[in-house]
């Protein structure tokens, strides 16, 4: 139960850290998925790209197809509304370290 619970909790935290790399610049799957490693989140493709995918639903990532040594490769980039929600969220992230630190 503990596993699950906090799962959800990371996933907010992990579309927020999304969002934040697509803004800076656009990113490809398998290099979020090693910079989510990086902050200790161990992300399967199974479960990256379904959420990639969600929030490109969403609105808030948009999907661009470059070709990179003769293969497709998806690059996601921060939308309108996307820099919207990861602005009030980092607002909220902000107060809520204040108050739990």
């Amino acid at each position: 139960m503990q596993d699950k619970v906090l799962r959800k909790f990371f996933l907010g935290f992990i579309q927020i850290h999304i969002l934040h790399h697509a803004k800076k610049e656009p990113f490809y799957g398998a290099w979020m998925i090693e910079e989510l490693s990086e902050h200790g989140y161990d992300m399967s493709p199974g479960t990256l790209y379904p959420l990639l995918h969600n929030m490109e639903t969403e609105g808030l990532l948009e999907k661009n197809n470059k070709i990179v040594d003769g293969k497709i490769r998806k690059y996601y980039t921060i939308t309108e509304l996307g820099n919207t929600v990861l602005f009030e969220a980092q607002k909220k992230a902000y107060e809520l370290f204040k108050e739990i630190s």
